[in-house]
């Protein structure tokens, strides 16, 4: 998926559809608690005994991903570190959002924003990554829905997102949510391409 997460921390076009898929949002001060809801999701602050699910986003990730983002040799990064980062970072809490099935009450991965630093001044990035069980579902595209109705709510007039190009389904879950792919990119001749993509709210 697409995704913005390092060692450090690690087709909606229609505002009447995007207001029927985000069923109610409580949002605090930019920079403050956020708490998304849409039919099927919860998005809202990580809890520290979910780092299991951040550890289990890290060793599903593909073996083209770079290797500092990936479980490395000697089994790093564990669960009381990402239980600590949790706990210290805050794009846990306003930035990257546990995504939680309503139903089965389950965190499922991350949805969310980032000042990636990327994009212009005030243009953060929208990144998403979730459990491979529940690919395919249109969860990814349910959740960045809502993530952006918020940040057209928040005043934000530009986004941004980066893709591997080999990142088939999260281009697809891009283009769908009405970002279009720009000329400008990052060649890496080991690990592909990074597409940049960017939507005006």
């Amino acid at each position: 998926m697409s995704s913005f997460y390092d060692r450090r921390h690690a087709l909606w076009h229609d505002s009447s559809f995007a207001r029927e898929m985000v069923a109610a949002m409580t949002v605090g001060a930019p920079g403050g608690e956020v708490l998304l809801e849409t039919s099927r999701l919860l998005l809202r602050p990580w809890r520290v005994d979910e780092a299991v699910v951040q550890r289990e986003l890290w060793t599903e990730r593909d073996p083209r991903v770079p290797p500092h983002r990936r479980i490395d040799a000697d089994g790093h990064p564990t669960v009381a570190e990402l239980e600590d980062s949790i706990r210290t970072d805050k794009v846990w809490s306003t930035g990257l959002l546990a995504v939680e099935r309503k139903a089965s009450r389950d965190v499922i991965g991350y949805c969310g924003l980032v000042d990636s630093g990327r994009g212009a001044v005030g243009e953060p990035e929208l990144a998403f990554e979730l459990l491979r069980r529940s690919w395919r579902q249109g969860y990814a595209t349910e959740a960045s829905c809502a993530v952006l109705e918020w940040a057209r709510s928040s005043g934000y007039e530009r986004l941004w997102a980066t893709v591997w190009d080999w990142n088939t389904a999260s281009r697809r879950v891009l283009a769908k949510v009405g970002f279009t792919e720009t000329d400008r990119k990052e060649v890496d001749a080991v690990h592909g391409t990074t597409v940049f993509t960017t939507r005006r709210l």
